[in-house]
């Protein structure tokens, strides 16, 4: 069901009070107007501009004297039978306690008669004792064919400012349609006018500037970002039994999996110790599986309006649908549902949370596969350990030593050295205890040594390196103590 029949279908159910909260005024408003057409109604729109008009015509007059919510209501509520008004941007004019009181007797009268009143706001702010006469309409984003119309209509609406080359193959134009997923339909049309606004022509080079549009959006008011993932699994050393995994669960990404009977893998949950490699994978299992790598913000999830961050939450997972597949990673997953397994005292807000992120990996049908990476078990609810939440649950270790060597020869390597004019066998014995991330630091730390002193890097810089840095393994000993401990029979080793 699109967005024209879903409100089409609430209007005939005769709900009294309909709120809707988008960023796409416009669209919704044509919605309403159509349905209003559709249905022979009259429509009547208030704005705190200029009071109440006549919806159906863009260019009518406005009434005089309705410019203030009461008046405006007050006018809604002497209306014909079987009317249909919209209130713009009521939401933070309810804070008056007579606008509230006014709303709330209008609201009642319409409950015995055949008019309806659609709450359209760019937030949600709404009293609760509003909330409880309204329903919640949601608009859908852009499908693959609406997007391609979206795209379709901005070039002829271009063409109209002077001549205009299209030159795009269809291959290039179905990989940007893909990519334009999970916008609003505003923006896509924004994307579109940037990309041919300068040289009048839209062609294959136009790809990367859309996708970095894209990018810079949904790092502006979405928990969505775009991480660049240039590494593939040959640059991180060892987890050979996730790596095996991850090659062995890669035809099932594709389309014709369906027919063999499968549904495409859900994701994995990396347990470890920090710095152990559990965020580079996320990156490589993006690169191996050639899909989009997004990170979920889990620091900007939660809000201080109430609602506020229940919507985020659901608005996120909405939009991760919609750009699958992509590969979903949510970073110290423990450190955004903490509360949820200590029952924090926060009105219940984050069992809330968690409840909607289980529901979500539960039942969700589009190719999503989640990477998500923790570091503290104790601040895990049990829950997200239960068999079905994930494919499989990986616990990332410290690095044995010949997995320390190839972590050395990556690092090097990366830094335009040859690992064959070093003792990487040295290095490995000395690093015992180390991370991956610390191996990476020991070279850069060797290379700064080096370089101050106008020679070559040597084994001997990065040695001195080792030695004069301990590891987190010695600094929290008991902690990567309980935390191995912990891991056996509980987790699938990683290497």
């Amino acid at each position: 069901m699109n967005d024209e029949q879903e409100l089409a279908r609430l209007l005939n159910r005769g709900h009294t009070c309909i709120c809707v909260s988008t960023l796409e005024e416009e669209y919704t408003l044509g919605l309403i107007r159509n349905a209003a057409l559709n249905a022979d109604r009259g429509l009547w729109v208030w704005s705190i501009a200029g009071g109440v008009q006549d919806g159906l015509f863009t260019s009518a007059p406005c009434v005089p004297e309705t410019e203030s919510p009461v008046a405006g209501l007050t006018y809604f509520a002497d209306l014909p039978e079987r009317s249909l008004c919209v209130a713009l941007d009521l939401a933070s004019h309810l804070r008056d306690e007579r606008t509230l009181r006014v709303l709330r007797n209008l609201l009642q009268q319409f409950q015995s008669t055949r008019r309806q009143l659609i709450l359209l706001d760019w937030k949600e702010e709404l009293p609760q004792v509003i909330r409880d006469y309204a329903t919640e309409f949601r608009l859908s984003l852009p499908d693959d064919a609406e997007v391609e119309q979206i795209v379709a209509a901005t070039l002829r609406k271009a063409r109209e400012d002077g001549p205009l080359e299209v030159s795009i193959r269809r291959s290039t134009l179905r990989v940007m349609i893909r990519n334009l997923r999970g916008l609003p339909r505003r923006q896509i049309e924004r994307i579109i006018n940037d990309a041919v606004v300068l040289d009048r022509r839209l062609d294959d080079s136009d790809l990367n500037a859309v996708l970095a549009q894209k990018r810079q959006i949904l790092q502006h008011g979405s928990l969505l970002q775009f991480v660049q993932t240039p590494v593939d699994l040959s640059e991180i050393g060892g987890l050979r039994r996730l790596k095996a995994w991850l090659e062995q669960r890669a035809p099932a990404t594709h389309e014709h999996a369906k027919d063999y009977g499968l549904v495409a893998p859900r994701g994995v949950l990396m347990l470890g110790v920090q710095g152990a490699g559990k965020s580079l994978c996320a990156k490589a299992i993006a690169t191996a599986w050639q899909q989009p790598l997004l990170r979920m913000d889990v620091g900007a999830l939660y809000d201080r309006y109430i609602g506020e961050s229940e919507r985020r939450l659901r608005d996120t997972f909405a939009q991760a649908e919609r750009m699958a597949p992509i590969v979903l990673w949510i970073d110290e997953i423990e450190k955004a549902f903490a509360s949820a397994a200590s029952h924090n005292t926060d009105g219940g807000l984050s069992q809330r949370m968690f409840g909607s992120l289980l529901t979500w990996m539960q039942e969700h049908t589009a190719p999503v596969f989640i990477v998500a990476t923790a570091n503290n078990i104790d601040a895990l609810p049990p829950e997200l350990l239960r068999k079905g939440r994930f494919d499989e649950v990986f616990f990332v270790d410290l690095p044995n030593e010949e997995v320390r060597r190839q972590i050395f020869g990556i690092h090097l390597r990366k830094r335009r050295r040859d690992p064959k004019q070093f003792d990487l066998q040295a290095l490995a014995v000395a690093s015992d205890g180390f991370s991956g991330a610390e191996i990476e630091q020991a070279v850069i730390a060797g290379l700064h040594r080096a370089f101050s002193a106008s020679t070559e890097l040597s084994t001997d810089h990065i040695l001195q390196a080792i030695m004069g840095s301990p590891p987190l393994s010695v600094t929290m000993a008991e902690h990567v103590a309980a935390l191995r401990q912990w891991a056996i029979g509980r987790c699938v080793p990683a290497d």
